[in-house]
């Protein structure tokens, strides 16, 4: 047997164990995915998409699927924006309807356990579960569909406006001397002119090493507005390797800021289809690492219809021996004429030791369009930082200024205010820690 597969044979074992039960398409799924998994593997280094980021660690790691774990509704609150209205909540992947508040929401909104709406809507969950974010080429998206055994749901009729934000929360809790895996499921269905603004959280309560392998698809029917945020925030020794998949039809309006403050090894594949004319779709992203954490985003906007503008900022802060990838590839099929996509990179590293790969990819089959990207690196401008302490300020309390001033420009597009208050602490506490591994060194 070759290294490769030894390392392979226990994550096959978990998924000839994987769950059981719901209708007979969703086994079905399972089944055709488990397969898929077998046959495709761990991506390697060797393949294009992953040759920065080695996912070894994650492979030969022996997980164990986490169970229930006890967890109260003081714990959940304690977390930061822990007040919001509206609050789904996921504990180790299982819905949880004693931590949730759902009961005021408008009449016509279904929010839930994936799994039940599953059974109880099946019809209407079939028609976008494992639909959007496909995995037939994806590996994490495979393994996420065979052993995924609940999830958050959540689903806007037609014309709904939800005035207040919606919580969902996925929180890794249990033990912090085990090693143990989630992989945690959300669909959000949104119909013809509803309106939302959605916060998806990772957290977590307890420390140590896990694995979060996470799926999101988001479907924003003709005239639908979408303010959507991931903000993840697992441990520092977590793993987390994520897609989420959006599919915006005729004249929809999506955004989605990514927001990644923890975990040791970090993968976010976020991905959109404008699929109706008209459609618009924002990808925003920042990321804070450092130590000698690694996040690796990867992006992919889709243009397959005419008239669709797409807009893109992604900015990363790194510190210590932090590493991190940017990938960002625009599409325009040939139907998709006067497409106006615009891409925007930047990365600042705080230390020598400090490094990105970055790398635009614009794929053009139409000739009526305006595609533009841009991609800067760099450290903090000693010129400005000369200018800000002639004024008095000291060298930390200007370095801290202009950092502040580089993350703003995502930070104050959030329309959500409690989360943008927690984002400016963590961007605060994450430059102290920085600060002490400097005068530690």
């Amino acid at each position: 047997m070759t290294q490769v597969a030894e390392k392979l044979q226990p994550w096959i074992a978990a998924i000839e164990e994987r769950p059981q039960g719901g209708p007979r398409w969703l086994q079905d799924l399972r089944n055709t995915a488990a397969a898929r998994f077998a046959a495709l593997g761990f991506p390697t280094v060797r393949e294009e998409d992953w040759r920065f980021t080695s996912v070894a660690p994650i492979a030969s790691t022996d997980f164990r699927p986490a169970g229930p774990a006890a967890v109260t509704v003081d714990d959940v609150d304690r977390l930061p924006y822990g007040g919001l209205p509206f609050r789904l909540v996921l504990v180790n992947g299982r819905f949880s309807a004693e931590l949730s508040r759902l009961h005021d929401l408008p009449h016509g909104v279904r929010a839930g356990s994936l799994a039940a709406a599953a059974a109880e809507h099946g019809d209407e969950v079939s028609r976008h579960y494992a639909q959007v974010a496909e995995f037939h080429s994806r590996a994490f998206v495979a393994l996420n569909t065979a052993l995924a055994a609940d999830g958050a749901y959540l689903y806007l009729p037609d014309g709904l406006v939800l005035e207040q934000p919606f919580e969902i929360l996925h929180l890794a809790a249990g033990d912090s001397g085990e090693t143990t895996m989630t992989h945690a499921r959300t669909l959000v269905v949104a119909g013809e002119r509803s309106q939302a603004r959605i916060v998806e959280t990772w957290a977590s309560l307890r420390g140590g090493t896990y694995f979060t392998n996470a799926v999101t698809e988001i479907v924003a029917g003709p005239g639908a507005v979408l303010d959507h945020y991931k903000v993840q925030q697992e441990s520092l020794d977590a793993f987390h390797i994520a897609t989420m998949q959006i599919t915006a039809q005729r004249g929809a309006n999506v955004s989605s800021h990514s927001f990644s403050l923890g975990g040791r090894l970090v993968r976010n594949d976020a991905g959109a289809l404008l699929a109706g004319e008209g459609a618009e779709v924002t990808l925003n992203g920042l990321y804070l690492a450092d130590g000698d954490r690694m996040v690796d985003n990867h992006t992919t906007i889709d243009h397959a219809q005419a008239h669709c503008p797409s807009h893109e900022i992604y900015k990363g802060i790194l510190g210590g021996k932090a590493r991190a990838v940017f990938n960002g590839k625009i599409i325009v099929r040939q139907d998709a004429q006067k497409t106006d996509a615009k891409q925007t990179n930047r990365a600042l590293l705080l230390s020598d030791d400090a490094s990105i790969n970055t790398k635009p990819q614009l794929e053009i089959f139409a000739d009526d369009v305006k595609c533009t990207h841009g991609a800067a690196i760099g450290q903090l401008d000693e010129d400005a930082i000369f200018y800000l302490r002639a004024r008095g300020l000291t060298y930390f309390e200007a370095r801290d200024m202009l950092i502040h001033a580089f993350a703003g420009e995502i930070i104050d597009r959030v329309q959500v205010e409690p989360l943008k208050r927690a984002l400016e602490a963590e961007l605060y506490a994450q430059l102290a820690r920085d600060l002490a591994e400097i005068d530690a060194a």
